[in-house]
C-alpha cells in the first residue's frame, strides 16, 4: 500500500481501537479532571541530554517525523530519539495500565485523548506560551477539566471536494454553491443530467459517518456534549444535519459507500459521485487513487448551514500525548515543541521532504503562525489542476468554530449514533428517531455508567 494511502486510511483503523477501548472493561479515563493534577514542566538545562522513545503509526507520517529528527538534533544534539513504528491500538492501553516500557511520547487521534487522560501529563504550563496562537478547536478537544492532555498536531478543516470537469459538462456552476440548500439544488441538477449518478457521498462506515456528522456539527458550533459534558444531541442543529442527509438518501442524490472502498473509488472515477464533503485528507485520493479523473477535482469551503454561517468544521485530527510513566517526558516535550512550534520543525513536517516532495498536503498546522495563507508550506496540487489548496485550507481552517472537550465515551457512541445513522440511510429510522434513540442509549449505556 502506498504511504499516502496508509495515512488517509488510518482513520479506518481507529474504529477497531476505539471499540476495543469500550469493550475491554472500564475505560481508562472517566472524562473528568485527572486525579493526579501534576503539570509537566519544560527542562531548565541549557543543553539537555538523554534518550527518548517516541511511538508513531507505521506509514507516511512516521517517515515524515523520522526525517525531522535530524533537524531536531541540530538544535538538541545530545537528545537521542528512538523512533518506533507501533500498532498503537494494540499496545497503548495495556502499556499504560501495566506501566511497563511506557514510551515518552505517542501520536494519537484526538477522539482518543480523553480516554487516556488519567495516565497523561497535563500540558497546560508548557503549552501556555503558544496557546493564544493554537487553533481554539484543537485546544478544546484536548482539554479535560482544567488540563490539556495533548500537544496539538494538525488541523483538518472540512472542505467540499468536487469534480469540476463533470459539473462543467453538466452546465453546473460550482461557485454558486454557498449553502447546503444550494448543494442539494446542484445535486438535483446533476442527477437530471446524469440519471445514474448519486452526486453526493454518503458514508457507510458507522465510525466515519459519525466523524463526518461531527464535522457538520462543528460548523454549527455544537458537538455531542456541551462544555460540562452534558449530552446535547437532541438539538435543532443535529436535526437539521440529519434531515439534510435523509433528504440526500431519499431523493437518490447520494452514493452510499465506505470511504475510498472499491465502490467509492469506482463511482468517483466514473463521474457518478461529484461532491465529497470531507476533511482535507480526502485530497490524496485524486493524487493517488483516481486514475480517470485525476486533475478534474477542486476544493472549496464547505457550504454553510445558514446564510453567512461558518464554511468549515473540524473532522478528525491528531495530537501527541506524553504519558506520566515515561522516563523522559520533559525531553519528549522538547521534541514536540520543535516539530509544532519552531519554524525549522514545522517547515520540515509540512514543507517539501523526501516523503512529500511538494510538501505534506493532507492537513495543515494547528499552530496559526505556521498556517499563514500567504506563506504556503506545501505547493499547489497538480491533481487539483494546480489549485492553491494551501490557501483554500488555511482560510477554511480559520473559520472552524471553537469546540468542546471530546468525551471519553465518544468512540462507544458509534454503537448507537453511528449505527442509527446508518439505519436512517437504510430508510429504517427517521432523523427524529436517530436523535431520540441515540440520546437514550448513550445516556444509559455510556454516560450513566461512568
Amino acid at each position: 500500500m502506498h504511504q499516502r494511502t496508509t495515512r488517509a486510511l488510518a482513520l479506518g483503523g481507529i474504529a477497531a481501537l476505539t471499540l476495543g477501548l469500550t469493550a475491554c472493561g472500564p475505560a481508562i479515563g472517566d472524562g473528568g479532571e485527572s486525579t493526579d493534577s501534576a503539570k509537566l514542566q519544560a527542562p531548565t538545562e541549557s543543553s539537555p541530554k538523554g534518550e527518548i522513545t517516541i511511538w508513531d503509526r507505521e506509514g507516511d507520517l512516521f517517515n515524515v517525523f523520522d526525517e525531522a529528527i535530524e533537524a531536531f538534533n541540530e538544535k538538541y544534539p545530545d537528545i537521542v530519539v528512538h523512533h518506533e513504528a507501533v500498532d498503537i491500538g494494540a499496545k497503548l492501553q495495556n502499556t499504560l495500565i501495566t506501566g511497563s516500557d511506557v514510551p515518552d511520547g505517542v501520536f494519537l487521534d484526538d477522539q482518543l485523548v480523553a480516554g487516556y487522560a488519567d495516565h497523561l501529563w497535563d500540558l497546560s504550563d508548557v503549552l501556555a506560551p503558544y496557546a493564544s496562537d493554537i487553533a481554539p478547536q484543537k485546544l478544546d478537544v484536548n482539554s479535560q477539566g482544567d488540563g490539556i492532555y495533548g500537544v496539538p498536531f494538525d488541523l483538518d478543516p472540512g472542505l467540499l471536494f468536487y469534480n469540476a470537469t463533470a459539473l462543467e459538462a453538466a452546465g453546473i456552476d460550482a461557485s454558486a454553491i454557498e449553502t447546503y440548500d444550494d448543494l442539494l439544488d446542484a445535486a438535483r441538477a446533476y442527477k437530471a443530467a446524469v440519471p445514474d449518478a448519486g452526486p453526493i457521498h454518503l458514508e457507510q462506515s458507522p465510525f466515519l459517518g459519525q466523524l463526518q456528522l461531527e464535522m457538520y456539527a462543528s460548523q454549527l458550533g455544537t458537538a455531542l456534549t456541551d462544555d460540562d459534558g452534558a449530552l446535547r444531541l437532541d438539538s435543532p442543529e443535529y436535526e437539521q444535519i440529519l434531515t439534510f442527509l435523509d433528504t440526500v438518501s431519499k431523493e437518490g442524490l447520494g452514493t452510499r459507500a465506505e470511504y475510498l472502498s472499491p465502490t467509492d473509488i469506482e463511482t468517483l472515477d466514473a463521474g457518478k459521485q461529484v461532491f465529497f464533503p470531507w476533511a482535507i485528507w480526502f485530497d490524496f485520493a485524486p493524487q493517488q487513487l483516481l486514475e480517470q479523473t485525476a486533475g478534474d477535482w477542486r476544493a472549496m469551503p464547505l457550504p454553510a448551514w445558514t446564510d453567512g454561517g461558518a464554511r468549515s468544521g473540524a473532522m478528525g485530527g491528531s495530537s501527541f500525548i506524553l504519558p506520566k510513566d515515561g522516563e523522559n517526558s520533559q525531553l519528549a516535550w522538547l521534541f514536540y515543541e520543535f516539530l509544532m512550534f519552531d519554524e525549522a520543525g514545522y517547515s520540515t513536517v509540512w514543507g517539501p521532504n523526501s516523503v512529500y516532495p511538494e510538501g505534506l498536503n493532507t492537513s495543515i498546522p494547528s499552530y496559526l503562525p505556521a498556517a499563514d495563507p500567504a506563506k504556503p508550506l506545501f505547493q499547489p496540487v497538480d491533481a487539483f489542476g494546480g489549485q492553491d489548496l494551501w490557501a483554500v485550507a488555511t482560510e477554511a481552517g480559520a473559520e472552524i468554530p471553537g469546540g468542546v472537550p471530546t468525551p471519553s465515551w465518544w468512540a462507544g457512541a458509534v454503537d448507537y449514533l453511528g449505527n442509527n445513522l446508518q439505519l436512517m440511510l437504510d430508510g429504517t429510522l427517521t432523523p427524529r428517531q436517530v436523535i431520540e434513540n441515540s440520546t437514550a442509549d448513550i445516556q444509559k449505556n455510556l454516560i450513566d455508567r461512568q
